[in-house]
């Protein structure tokens, strides 16, 4: 059976079949998007420069050249297709916004690093870090990246530069894949369950790590690819940064329980004579989070709650909205408790930070960041405004501006600011207008209509895009576009604005989301193919329990075929020594305790459940070699299963 992984993090590289460099390099930066990008290099401190020692300070060691591989040949890293064009002494093209640009710069700063006595970081080696904690007889190892290639490939580089020590702890910092989804390329499962190698995680941990891309996965893995610029090339009119990394890695995705959870704030464990105590932040950048003091050697690991920029209230990809007044107000909390101690700070992405002064500054701008955007928002909306109208208002006093370590390179305030009024208003804006819109297809046409017709929209937008309006010809164009996806002139213009807009965003996923759109007007969306199509790696689909595998296929259940009908199914799990009883009628699949008189009764391990789910075997089969016993009705299991949608991965999103 082919590996399934992740289709978030099983993305293409530059090589892909759906785009190269050679296909992609329509367009050059405009007088327009020449003066933006100029507007922003004279606004902003490019002469403070600390950053960039930050970013190299205890440098060890680096391979010359970056490329990691599968066990096929395939590639999952590859540093290379940045460092060929960004560099230290390069300035930014005209077609990447400055700031960005060195953002970049600082990102493509790769190899082993000395954070501390006894801490170690591997950074640029997937899009977020892999740091060593040094105990009397092994490592600590504080996030394993996405794969498990790229984690190997990092263990391989400590060990080569610092010796061979064994791996005795794995740290979970939250339920994010790019923090666990390396783990067995460092730790053998035998070891874990034989007690040589312990796994803490915060209390919640493995209940959102295996339900966050399952329920709503497709739709999210499909905004991925925007978002991260996968099938972008890597050059100067493509994919440069993606703001917390450079992009993220395309190996093994991989998921080993925890032997240990961290359940308070204040929590003590000693592991290979390393002292730790946990401050759990649940709700603030995942549902389940925390960092970590090291008292002896006054070090703080934050996670993901700090990083040097502006974070995501809410991710493009889509995912629940995270809440920024709980945000800033653990990081009060994290200053309370560790604030008059520390002198280092690390974390899960980017570079460190030294000294109690510097850092608590730093902590100050990070929380307020997320205090302003909360407090900002809500104030205007309590004013009446629209989210629309708060993203267009909101602006950022000058001394949080100027500061590098909250600009918006993956997170933005215009997008924030919608995400928070989102959180408390939802997507209605009170007009009555919205209430009962129409759907964008019918509503491109009135507009079409009402505009003159396309030929006289397409002549207002050229004369507006040179002018360099390109956020107004992106909004009338769509309409056009969707009016008639056939329209090509329509579709190449539009493209023409959103590459405009790419080649001036500041924020690396905005820069991916409207290059990435550019590319599907010109060359359509992609189809299936070059890239395997799954939402959920085998781990992840081991460690849901059949709750969370009921609730997904209740997702899956087609309603319409659904409907009128009506079946009861018990489930039984000896492995689990668990029982579950599924009813399906009113077109919606429900579940609990045994029923009384189900259609099918079925008994199976749990992991007959996961090999069916993974592809290993069907239902039939294992009905055949009896590793699923079944009473009743088999014909109304089977179709129950028919009912379940298997979801188009490629679907249409700048073309209806």
């Amino acid at each position: 059976m082919k590996e399934k992984k992740t289709v978030l993090f099983k993305l293409l590289m530059a090589t892909s079949v759906f785009m190269c460099s050679e296909a992609f390099a329509e367009g050059k930066a405009t007088p327009a998007t020449i003066k933006a990008n100029n507007d922003v290099k004279n606004s902003l401190p490019f002469n403070n420069t600390q950053d960039f020692k930050d970013a190299t300070r205890g440098f060890i060691d680096k391979p010359e050249s970056l490329i990691i591989k599968n066990a096929k040949g395939d590639v999952v890293w590859d540093m290379d297709s940045y460092t060929k064009f960004i560099g230290i002494d390069k300035p930014a093209p005209p077609t990447v916004n400055p700031s960005l640009w060195r953002n970049a710069q600082l990102n493509v700063q790769y190899g082993l690093f000395k954070v501390t006595d006894n801490i170690y970081q591997v950074r640029g080696y997937d899009l977020s870090n892999i740091t060593f904690v040094k105990g009397k007889t092994g490592w600590i190892v504080f996030d394993t990246g996405i794969s498990t290639e790229v984690s190997k490939a990092a263990y391989d580089l400590v060990t080569k530069n610092l010796g061979k020590r064994p791996v005795k702890a794995v740290i979970y910092s939250h339920s994010h894949v790019d923090h666990y989804g390396g783990v067995r390329g460092i730790v053998d499962e035998a070891d874990v369950k034989a007690g040589k190698v312990k796994i803490f995680a915060p209390e919640g941990f493995l209940e959102h790590a295996a339900s966050e891309s399952v329920i709503a996965g497709n739709a999210m893995s499909r905004r991925a690819i925007y978002m991260y610029g996968a099938l972008l090339p890597r050059n100067a009119t493509g994919g440069v940064n993606g703001g917390l990394g450079q992009t993220t890695s395309t190996g093994t995705v991989t998921l080993l329980p925890p032997t240990d959870t961290i359940t308070k704030t204040g929590q003590t464990e000693t592991v290979d004579g390393v002292k730790m105590v946990f401050q759990l932040t649940p709700g603030t950048e995942a549902p389940a989070e925390m960092n970590t003091w090291f008292p002896e050697w006054k070090a703080l690991w934050m996670a993901e709650n700090t990083t040097n920029t502006m974070h995501n209230v809410l991710t493009l990809r889509g995912a629940q909205v995270r809440d920024p007044l709980v945000w800033a107000k653990y990081l009060n909390e994290t200053m309370d408790l560790y604030g008059k101690d520390v002198q280092v700070k690390f974390q899960s992405h980017h570079w460190p930070k030294w000294g109690n002064k510097e850092i608590i500054e730093y902590f100050k701008k990070q929380r307020d960041i997320y205090k302003f955007t909360h407090d900002q928002s809500v104030n205007l909306l309590n004013k009446g405004y629209t989210s629309k109208e708060i993203s267009e208002m909101i602006t950022l006093p000058k001394e949080l501006d100027q500061e590098w370590s909250v600009r918006g390179y993956y997170g933005t305030l215009r997008h924030n600011s919608r995400a928070v009024y989102q959180r408390y208003m939802g997507w209605y804006d009170a007009n009555p207008s919205s209430l009962n819109d129409l759907p964008p297809v019918d509503a491109a046409k009135k507009y079409v209509e009402y505009m003159g017709g396309a030929d006289a929209i397409l002549k207002k937008a050229q004369t507006d895009y040179d002018k360099g309006e390109y956020r107004w010809v992106a909004e009338a164009l769509k309409h056009v576009v969707f009016a008639n996806p056939n329209n090509t002139t329509a579709k190449n213009l539009l493209a023409d604005a959103y590459e405009q807009l790419g080649f001036q965003a500041e924020s690396g996923p905005w820069r991916s989301v409207y290059l990435a759109g550019a590319y599907e007007l010109r060359h359509g969306t992609p189809k299936e193919g070059g890239v395997e199509i799954s939402t959920a790696s085998p781990d992840t689909i081991t460690a849901m329990t059949p709750e969370m595998t009921f609730d997904f296929m209740g997702v899956r259940l087609n309603g319409a075929k659904a409907a009128g009908k009506k079946m009861a199914f018990n489930i039984e799990f000896p492995d689990l020594k668990e029982n579950y009883g599924l009813t399906l009628e009113n077109a919606v699949l429900n579940y609990g305790k045994k029923v009384e008189s189900p259609t099918t009764t079925l008994v199976l391990n749990k992991t007959t459940l996961d090999d069916i789910q993974n592809g290993k075997l069907t239902l039939d089969q294992a009905v055949q070699n009896g590793s699923v016993k079944v009473t009743g009705d088999q014909n109304a299991f089977k179709e129950f299963l028919g009912m379940m949608d298997d979801f188009p991965f490629f679907f249409n999103i700048v073309t209806p």
